[in-house]
């Protein structure tokens, strides 16, 4: 963990180089606009709005990091956060990996945070950084599940498919980002673990170490923008926290 002679530093990685095929073909889905700004815009500044995040960094799709670049640009920050734009790989993991390679090693805390969801709380971020300051390798915010889940036999779409277990839901959680970890143990996790090994997000790969990984609680605004259905929640959340809290 952080040397306790020094102040801790926390940055935050986002990976942006994905298509988002699911809203559909056209603009990447981290472009896409958001109350007439670009989705990648709001998850940085929900980054930022935490005092403790020091620098982002935003990975990009492999041939648009000066696309993106100049968007961000156009949407500075305060000026005591640092931004940095790196090219990304072909799969999310590679992209994180590229991410943690550009952060320097004045960094303890990182922070990974989807560009899908673009309005997760200050409150939720600075709540996964302290999880993290307080000794955590790996803090997750999650939500209890409203729903109750199903295992099933998979089968071709379309088709019917047999269950075969109900999980106990008071033992599940909605998991959300951003994730924090110490930066040493994040690296050492994407350097070990194969994506795909049972792992399906970056605290799974801390989890195959076999070391803890934590959790605090989500917030339902966190929620990740997938679907065209989800893009008008986030603009009916978006025109409510301007109309009631100024927000820009």
């Amino acid at each position: 963990m952080p040397d306790s002679s020094r102040p801790i530093r926390t940055a935050a990685v986002i990976p942006a180089a994905g298509r988002g095929v699911r809203l559909g073909p056209g603009t990447p889905k981290a472009l896409r606009a958001l109350g007439g700004t670009p989705m990648l815009v709001h998850a940085v500044r929900a980054m930022a709005a935490s005092r403790a995040v020091s620098l982002i960094v935003v990975v990009a799709p492999p041939d648009g990091a000066a696309e993106v670049g100049h968007l961000l640009h156009e949407h500075p920050l305060a000026e005591r956060t640092d931004l940095a734009v790196v090219p990304g790989g072909q799969t999310r993991q590679e992209s994180v990996q590229l991410g943690l390679a550009a952060l320097p090693d004045t960094i303890d805390v990182v922070l990974v945070h989807d560009a899908a969801r673009p309005l997760v709380p200050v409150e939720t971020v600075d709540a996964v950084i302290a999880a993290v300051r307080d000794g955590a390798p790996a803090v997750v915010p999650a939500l209890p599940l409203a729903d109750t889940v199903k295992q099933v036999d998979p089968q071709p779409q379309g088709t019917p498919e047999p269950v075969v277990g109900t999980p106990e839901r008071a033992l599940l959680r909605a998991v959300q980002t951003p994730q924090g970890f110490d930066l040493a143990t994040l690296r050492k996790a994407h350097d070990t673990v194969v994506e795909g090994e049972g792992a399906t997000d970056d605290a799974g790969l801390v989890e195959r170490l076999g070391s803890p990984v934590v959790v605090v609680p989500g917030h339902e605004e966190a929620f990740k923008v997938t679907r065209p259905l989800d893009l008008v929640l986030a603009e009916a959340v978006l025109a409510r926290r301007r109309a009631t809290d100024g927000y820009v």
